[in-house]
């Protein structure tokens, strides 16, 4: 009993931990997030204030006759209804416009963040539920200072002041009236569990279902090629009938407690009437009071109705804004911050018996030594798996090693500032990547310091000038996503003149030939001659034929490095090396 009893106080203090932390989001904002506490404060007592005007009206000029203080109080009454309204508008107007900008914070943080994250991250993590995270939790948290925390404290208030009005007035009237209340919170409590209960289910349904869509949207391709487009329906049907039906349990929570509440102010409305006629009757109780009975019941189930759905959106929020700050605690894919050494990076490369994992247990590099020395280039080949592209990763700090030593320069590369390291070396991958944009959007990637001359003059010399400058708007000609409205050989010239319009002093290409037909891989080759010239470079290659010039071949074999030497050293004395060539030309002149 003891321990549940802490459980019980922990899971309380956190809340309230969390809450404070929401509601700390508005501290940039103090002064709006006032005003709109005041403008709260003031609705909450302009709307019970009607009813006893009408009360002071029925009972005094109307009753004595009085035809010059009935449109005294006429023009009181529509004087006060107007001010609400516009009170509640500026209300409406403050709330919203606090909740947006709390959103567009929030949502910045969010996004710098996930870009600070290493690459292992975005390997375990969904992007359907970063998506999620990103859009709708977002804007779900901030319906907390929209629809959730300042107006629970105006519809609380309201209710405040609605029962001080009432009993002050009347205590017996307001007892019958009020019979109902108990029927009324033990609804409004079961309303909000089943509610908030459903809504965690509609936000874990909302992410499987981001995450499925923007998975099978990415690989439409591979759906249609191998024809599983009716199975993937099946399963997208089955995903989205769970998504559907837990809306649905929600929607049914909403349907079953309005009427509920609607049914329990007519039977209080009744009450008032059966009760309060005999008082008029026995002059025990004024018309006024009965009519302002009647008002005052309108606007108290009004706003206990509104509260559940309140106490709904906080609790929506709260979900929302814990997944949020969950992620934004996790520091443990952070990239590391680093030094940023003076002056350009020194070419040479090394890595001292280095050891990486991706996962525990399972290493994809063993014991890995070798040099580059500034202005020379090596290459990698190996069968798939051999651990090629791990290098590389470890290169440009996107994941941690395990153990060993990795230099650049002098430096070791463990403390170097990954993003200052990154704008010192080029990387050019198989798959080439484009963003929805111009294509000199793509090459310069919002950089302004980069011109639009020194892009031509890239271009020029990588040999994509060319067929750049054919395109209807040229350097300004809009791409599709992912560039699927560029060749295979056209998007890689792109991604070359991407890499070398900063002027890398280290160069990677990870199999940059290996998709491309001879007659395009020709003009790529004397791009990439042009691109090595005075670099270091790391070239990853699939045909042995690319790199027969090389500096230096490593071959690696499940992670290790089992030969190392010059195109003609490692044919003559290699063994590794030599099957994988006989292997490949001999497949080439089958072929």
């Amino acid at each position: 009993m003891g321990e549940k009893k802490e459980g019980s106080a922990k899971k309380q203090s956190f809340d309230w931990l969390l809450f404070k932390r929401i509601a700390g989001l508005a501290a940039p904002y103090k002064s709006r997030f006032y005003w709109a506490i005041v403008l709260t404060i003031s609705i909450a007592i302009l709307g019970p204030l009607r009813p006893w005007l009408v009360q002071y009206t029925l009972d005094n000029p109307l009753a004595n006759g009085d035809l010059e203080g009935i449109w005294k109080m006429s023009i009181l009454i529509f004087a006060v209804l107007l001010f609400h309204t516009w009170i509640q508008y500026l209300s409406a107007i403050i709330s919203s416009k606090l909740a947006q900008q709390i959103l567009f914070d929030l949502r910045n943080k969010v996004y710098r963040h996930l870009n600070s994250l290493q690459l292992r991250y975005f390997d375990k993590t969904p992007v359907g539920t970063l998506v999620t995270r990103s859009i709708s939790d977002i804007e779900t948290t901030s319906e907390i200072f929209s629809e959730g925390l300042i107006n629970i404290i105006g519809d609380s208030l309201q209710i405040v002041v609605i029962l001080i009005l009432m009993f002050s007035t009347d205590w017996k009237l307001s007892l019958v009236s009020l019979a109902t209340l108990p029927l009324l919170m033990y609804s409004g409590y079961l309303f909000k569990e089943k509610v908030k209960a459903s809504f965690e289910d509609v936000r874990n349904q909302v992410a499987r279902l981001n995450t499925f869509v923007q998975e099978h949207l990415t690989g439409m391709q591979i759906v249609q090629i191998f024809g599983r487009e009716g199975e993937e329906m099946r399963r997208f049907k089955s995903i989205n009938k769970q998504h559907r039906d837990a809306n649905v349990r929600s929607v049914f929570y909403y349907s079953v407690f309005f009427p509920v509440v609607e049914v329990l102010s007519a039977i209080s409305t009744g009450l008032i009437v059966w009760y309060g006629a005999r008082g008029v009757m026995d002059d025990t109780t004024s018309l006024g009071t009965l009519i302002a009975f009647i008002m005052y019941l309108n606007l108290f189930f009004r706003p206990i109705r509104q509260l559940a759905d309140r106490f709904n959106n906080l609790q929506m929020g709260m979900v929302a804004s814990k997944r949020i700050f969950d992620l934004l605690d996790d520091q443990s894919d952070a990239e590391p911050k680093g030094i940023i050494p003076s002056g350009k990076l020194h070419g040479s490369i090394e890595f001292k018996d280095v050891w990486f994992s991706y996962k525990t247990n399972e290493p994809v590099l063993k014991g890995i030594s070798f040099r580059v020395e500034m202005g020379h280039n090596v290459a990698l080949v190996g069968a798939t798996g051999a651990g090629k592209s791990s290098v590389i990763q470890l290169l440009s700090r996107f994941y941690p090693l395990q153990s060993g030593e990795i230099k650049v320069g002098s430096q070791n590369l463990q403390e170097l500032n990954p993003v200052w390291l990154r704008q010192h070396i080029a990387v050019v991958l198989q798959d080439v990547f484009l963003f929805k944009g111009t294509i000199l959007d793509n090459i310069r990637l919002y950089h302004p310091e980069i011109s639009l001359e020194q892009v031509i003059e890239t271009a020029k010399l990588l040999g994509a000038h060319p067929f750049i400058e054919r395109l209807p708007k040229g350097y300004y000609q809009e791409v599709n996503e992912r560039g699927s409205s560029l060749s295979v050989g056209q998007r890689q010239l792109i991604s070359f003149v991407r890499a070398m319009v900063r002027n890398p002093e280290i160069l990677v290409l990870d199999e940059a030939t290996s998709s491309i037909d001879h007659e395009t891989e020709e003009l790529i080759q004397e791009a990439i001659q042009v691109m090595m010239k005075g670099r270091t470079s790391i070239i990853i290659a699939h045909r042995l034929s690319t790199i027969q010039d090389a500096d230096e071949i490593l071959v690696l074999d499940k992670g290790r490095l089992v030969e190392r030497g010059t195109h003609q050293d490692l044919l003559a004395t290699g063994t590794w090396y030599k099957s994988l060539y006989d292997a490949q030309f001999a497949h080439q002149v089958a072929g």
